[in-house]
Formats: C-alpha cells, structure tokens, sequence
C-alpha cells in the first residue's frame, strides 16, 4: 500500500503539460514562470505576446487548435491549461481528437463581467460570454482570488436574467463542483529579510507607488491625497514604480512636476534588483485602485517591509487584515497618521502577513489541483 502510494505520487509529479497562453506578459507570464520554476511538472508553452486582448479571445481558440492539428498527429500530454484568454469552447471543437480527449484547465487571472470600462454601456458582454462558455467547456477552473470569482458567478447571473426563455439549470453545481481558488505563487527568494531597524525614526517616510499606471489603479486619488499632504507641510518622500504604457493618465506628469520636491524615484524600474532594492527602502505601500483582481505588487511591497494601507473592497479583505484596510473618505487621515508615526512593518510580521502567498507554501495545492486530471 505504501509503494503504491509512492508511484501514484511519482507520477503525479511528473505530468506533462501543454500550456495555451494567448497574452503572454505582465502577471500572465510571471505565473507561467513561477510554475516552471517551483513546480515539478514538465511545462511545453505555446505563447502569443500580451497585446490586443480582445483579438486575443476572440481568436486565440482557433489559432492554437489549428496549431495543434498541423504540429501533432497524436499527443502525449497529460494536461491542457489555458488562461481565460482563450476561447476553450471553440478550441475544443476545432481540435482534433487527441486533443480533445485530454483533461482541460483554466486559470482565470481576470473575469470580463468585472473587467473595468470607463462606461458601462459600453461594455462588450460577448466577452462575458466566452468567459462562461470557456468555464463550461473546462474540465477544471481556478480563479486567482475569491473576488475574481464572486465577480464572475454574479456577472453570469445577471447576464442571464436578460436571456428571456434559455436557462443553463446546471452552472450552480458547475459553480461549486469544478471551481477552485488559488492564488499565484509569489517569489521571494531575491527579498531580503525586512529589517525596520534600517529605517530610523528620524528618517522621512518614504510611500511607493509601484502598480500599473492606468485609469483602473486611480492614481488621480493617490496622487490628490499627496498633494493635500504636501499642501499641510506633512513630509514624505516618493518613489513610484510599476509599469507604464504609451498612453497613461496625465495625472503622472502633473504629480512629477507638483511633487517634484518629493521625489526619489519616478518611472518603470527595468532591473527586479533595483525594484525589490526601492520597495525595501520605502514605509508605507498604498493602493487607490477602483479595480484588482489580486494584488500582486502590494503583496511584495509588504514581504519587503511596506506597511500596507489598502481599500476596504475587491481583493484586498482576503489578503489582509481589516487593520490595513481603509473606508471609501478615510485615506487623508489614515495616510497622515502612518506619516507621522513612522510605522514601517516588523520583519516577523512582514513575514507572516506574506508568506501564505509564496510558492513554496501554495505549491502543494497546485500539484493536488493537477492531480485531479488523473482521478
């Protein structure tokens, strides 16, 4: 009975896996590269570059099945995974059977009913629809983050409250049967260990900003609550991080000329060195963000010793304690209260708030996720 065990485990960990990633940049490639890196399953990834999203779903399923079909004869994988990129039910129909046949996952990093548009009106439901159909046609799903998943089942349910006479009577089972949450692996192993005593009391809090630079982050909030500090004499420092796009709001122009006194960095950081190095420096880690699906960079700036002060919705509630959290008219008072306290985190609890979200302690639940295509 023991050797038995031994072998199924043996083979469990050594699934081979096809990897149909449509959108391969940002947080989508930084999980396939933390898979590849900390899980023992041989990866084979078939990519496209992260642009054009919406070309991307509307015919990423098409591509790879019509890939497939002219590479492979037959197949000997064990698994498929997809990201909600692809359009799995089309993929399926149009692969040939030996693909077909082959257990199918995806990882849904994002869902389009809860995806931001800067008018709702405007918002495409046939992405929501192939999110919900890609859901149906998948052996096994996974959501990133509870709310990524909440936002999903509501957006379905409300999108079929307007479909007068069709009604799918199984997706409540489907909902609770074949979803799972799991959330990305972070990688900490370039972070050193935080040590507040680096930072002494008579040093000028430093808040970092390392998020992406769009409209969804709200970084017009973020940047009106600095001003105001700056108006009430209320020193800090600045460095702002995170990725930026050829278009971004104009309020970044505006901060680094108004906040230019401020300011000890501004700008995308190339080097994951020189990023882990800023966000070991800096006090205080704030989030304005209107919509986030996880929250990955919040989450290293706590490993590296950020004390962390993060809307009271979306993501944030189950990653962090309520004492992190602020209410919607509470981030003037509650930011100038960090600055004048000087409360950078204590190693031990930068530790402990992080390191549920490691690799190292999420892996286990990834490898009994894959098993389940062998049961």
């Amino acid at each position: 009975m023991w050797l038995e065990g031994q072998i199924r485990y043996l083979w469990v960990i050594l699934l081979k896996i096809l990897v149909l990633e449509p959108y391969f940049g940002g947080s989508h490639e930084l999980f396939l590269q933390g898979m590849q890196q900390h899980l023992e399953h041989e990866f084979d990834l078939l990519t496209l570059p992260a642009r054009k999203w919406k070309w991307r779903m509307r015919l990423a399923g098409p591509y790879f099945a019509e890939l497939l079909n002219k590479m492979y004869k037959s197949s000997n994988y064990d698994l498929i995974l997809c990201s909600s990129f692809v359009d799995v039910a089309a993929f399926r129909s149009l692969v040939n059977n030996e693909f077909r046949k082959i257990p199918l996952y995806t990882y849904f990093h994002e869902n389009q009913f809860a995806y931001p548009v800067q008018n709702e009106d405007e918002r495409d439901f046939h992405f929501g629809l192939t999110n919900l159909t890609t859901f149906l046609a998948s052996n096994r799903v996974a959501f990133n983050s509870r709310d990524n998943f909440d936002t999903f089942a509501e957006g379905v349910s409300n999108l079929l409250k307007i479909c007068p006479d069709m009604k799918l009577k199984d997706l409540d089972r489907q909902l609770s049967s074949k979803a799972a949450i799991l959330h990305p692996g972070v990688d900490f192993r370039d972070f050193p260990e935080p040590d507040p005593l680096e930072i002494s009391k008579n040093k000028i809090p430093v808040i970092v900003w390392n998020h992406r630079w769009e409209h969804d982050k709200d970084p017009e909030s973020f940047f009106a609550t600095l001003f105001e500090l700056d108006r009430q004499n209320i020193d800090f420092r600045l460095v702002v991080m995170g990725q930026a796009f050829e278009r971004q709001p104009d309020i970044f122009a505006v901060a680094q000329l108004q906040l230019a006194h401020k300011i000890e960095h501004f700008g995308y950081v190339e080097s994951r060195q020189e990023y882990i190095r800023q966000l070991s420096r800096a006090d205080i880690v704030v989030s304005t963000a209107s919509h986030e699906f996880y929250g990955i960079s919040v989450i290293e700036a706590v490993r590296a010793g950020c004390r962390p002060l993060l809307p009271n919705r979306l993501s944030y509630p189950e990653l962090f304690p309520v004492e992190y959290l602020y209410e919607d008219g509470e981030l003037f008072e509650r930011l100038k209260s960090l600055l004048e306290e000087g409360s950078r985190l204590e190693k031990s609890r930068a530790i402990s708030l992080t390191e549920c979200f490691s690799w190292e302690v999420l892996k286990q639940k990834y490898h009994d996720w894959f098993a389940m295509a062998l049961s």
